[in-house]
């Protein structure tokens, strides 16, 4: 059963077309990861899905209500961590709990059971009446996750939850993240761009670009379209025809002196290869992986960096939205 339904949901700015006409299923209890360049238009999707943007035209339903007409309702059935800080740093992490679920009017009662237990499951009961700016990043991030779980949302939305971190505190964020997933069969929304966490995570992934999805599976079969292993060299001059002539290299990417190459049992192929293309001044050979599907269709290296859209946006969008 779809948790949430996009029929050619699209959002315009201008003559620039951001999301253009993307139709998606996404089940109830699934981790969907999106993932895209900068730019794609993946934020703008998720800034209209957590409804801090109406879309152009198209519809969506979340958790059977329209993102448009029943924006307060959606808003009740997610919730949201955003790639840039978003708790007051001048409050203790307590008073930030406390004002999300004055702002989602949870009862008195039932607002401190709640923040007892989103501490307890990231960790931070023992230092709940700290000053926020006194947290480490982690520690920030690992509340505004339980701050995103106080209401019990149908759906996570996590907007680069773990950029910047150390891999210590991406490894808890992905800790609670999973258990929560098991435990409350919550929907997670993701977007990410170390590929190995959505590679992990993931039963399925969307690769955006330009505005759509251009592949859409699971990350294995996903993997399965780049095929076999590959293998990145750098050579000045290197023989084109001599490496085509070979038969068994499926793909050549060139980039300057970088060539990437794909190919079945690169181990026991790799001298015939060497020996085809020439002086080589560096080789590397592995298994395919999710970033190499990531250029296979964008034809653009994933980089971590600042998603569209800035901090102070999305915070004004946050707090207007939770009234």
């Amino acid at each position: 059963m779809a948790i949430i339904e996009l029929q050619q949901l699209t959002r315009r700015f201008g003559d620039l077309i951001a999301v253009d006409g993307i139709t998606l299923d996404i089940a109830d209890g699934e981790f969907f990861g999106l993932l895209g360049p900068n730019g794609a238009g993946k934020t703008t999707l998720l800034t209209m899905l957590t409804t801090l943007l109406p879309p152009t035209s198209g519809t969506a339903r979340i958790d059977g209500f329209d993102l448009v007409r029943q924006a307060r309702r959606v808003r009740g059935a997610i919730g949201i961590v955003f790639q840039d800080p978003s708790s007051d740093d001048t409050l203790t992490g307590y008073e930030n709990l406390k004002l999300h679920g004055m702002l989602y009017h949870l009862r008195p009662a039932l607002r401190e059971q709640r923040i007892r237990e989103v501490l307890e499951l990231v960790e931070l009961t023992d230092r709940r009446h700290d000053v926020v700016k006194h947290y480490s990043g982690g520690m920030r991030r690992r509340l505004e996750l339980a701050r995103g779980l106080m209401h019990r949302p149908r759906v996570l939305f996590l907007d680069e939850p773990t950029l910047g971190l150390d891999p210590q505190s991406r490894e808890h964020i992905w800790t609670y993240v999973e258990r929560l997933v098991k435990e409350e069969r919550t929907t997670v929304v993701l977007t990410t761009h170390y590929m190995e966490e959505a590679d992990r995570l993931c039963s399925r992934v969307a690769i955006v670009d330009r505005g759509r999805i251009v592949a859409l599976d699971t990350p294995a079969e996903l993997k399965r379209v780049v095929g076999g292993d590959v293998v990145v060299l750098r050579a000045a001059a290197p023989d084109l025809a001599a490496v085509r002539a070979l038969g068994f290299v499926d793909r050549i990417d060139q980039r300057g002196d970088t060539l990437q190459l794909t190919m079945a049992d690169a181990k026991d192929r790799l001298p015939q290869l060497l020996r085809a293309v020439g002086a080589v001044e560096s080789v590397e050979a592995r298994p395919a992986s999710l970033n190499d599907v990531f250029m296979h269709y964008t034809g653009r290296e994933m980089r971590a960096a600042t998603a569209e859209g800035g901090w102070a946006e999305r915070s004004m969008h946050y707090r207007s939205a939770t009234r």
